[in-house]
């Protein structure tokens, strides 16, 4: 079977239907390691993508003004046991343009594999983007992942991100965003993780609010069991006035596992405001009592009180 073929039977498991990719009102791109095996556009949206060697590079542009009315698709996988993909993608939002970016990462096999992804996003004065992440990496905990993204968000702007690894292992898992805001800009991170066996978690997002009245919120739900560890950092730095930020984690350990949280914010002018508020506990007792009074096994009762949390 080809790797287009495993990727799209995979797609259900990130929450997407295979039919995405035959619907010529959607744009997308599929890439198998560092080969791309599928991709349309549609108008006020140009897709440049190259394979290389060692990485597909490309960019993604939605040109000013333009308002893209379906989600964009991409979808990035290895359909082996082993290998490497390498990804540099550099986004860009036109002046006033509208878009949603459904990103699909896949390794339903993975033993022993690597992905790497460096982005550089652009969204312009007045545009926004939605831009919404769902890995999967298959039961066998042998998935490396390294997403590296650099963020600016212009004057009025609006960037909403959500990342989700919610089926299968982990694996090792390294985050790393730097978000940079201008006036009236608003950024809104979330991340969803759910680490088992001896999964590692490295998530990193650090927001500088810089121009006057911007804005930013970085959540993440990040729940735990067995013997995996985590370690979340969120930042959020203010310049100007008027600007706001709130760094907002809740990490839920069971078993061995290990966790820590580390909200940094800093302000550097004197009308400018950030807080911040961190978690680290097992599943609430009152709460799995009062699930268990209506019946629930404790099983039942925490994977419910999970489900909840990572909803």
């Amino acid at each position: 079977m080809s790797g287009l073929d495993d990727l799209r039977r995979t797609l259900p498991m990130v929450g997407a239907e295979p039919a995405i990719l035959d619907d010529t009102r959607i744009a997308h791109v599929v890439a198998h390691g560092h080969h791309i095996l599928s991709q349309r556009t549609v108008p006020g949206l140009r897709v440049e993508m190259e394979e290389t060697p060692d990485a597909i590079v490309g960019k993604l542009i939605v040109e000013a003004g333009a308002q893209i009315a379906q989600p964009i698709h991409m979808c990035f996988g290895l359909a082996h046991p082993t290998g490497v993909q390498q990804i540099r993608i550099d986004v860009q939002i036109c002046e006033g343009a509208q878009a949603r970016v459904l990103s699909h990462c896949l390794f339903p096999f993975a033993e022993a594999a690597e992905h790497r992804m460096q982005a550089v996003m652009e969204i312009g004065p007045g545009a926004s983007l939605v831009y919404t992440e769902g890995h999967y990496h298959g039961p066998h905990g042998g998935m490396q992942v390294l997403p590296h993204a650099t963020i600016k968000i212009g004057k009025g702007a609006r960037y909403f991100s959500d990342f989700s690894l919610l089926s299968g292992s982990v694996g090792r898992l390294d985050i790393d965003y730097l978000v940079e805001v201008e006036e009236e800009g608003l950024a809104e991170l979330s991340a969803k993780i759910f680490a088992h066996k001896t999964d590692r978690i490295i998530l990193k997002e650090a927001v500088m609010l810089r121009g006057e009245r911007s804005r930013s919120l970085i959540k993440s739900r990040v729940v735990l069991e067995d013997q995996a560890q985590a370690e979340i950092t969120g930042i959020t730095e203010a310049y100007a006035k008027g600007a706001r930020g709130h760094v907002d984690c809740m990490e839920i350990v069971q078993g061995q596992a290990h966790a820590s949280a580390i909200p940094i914010v800093r302000v550097f002018h004197p009308e400018a405001k950030v807080t911040h508020e961190a978690a680290i506990g097992s599943v609430d007792k009152k709460e799995l009592e009062t699930l268990m009074a209506r019946g629930l096994s404790p099983e039942e009762a925490i994977e419910l009180i999970v489900s909840g949390i990572l909803r």
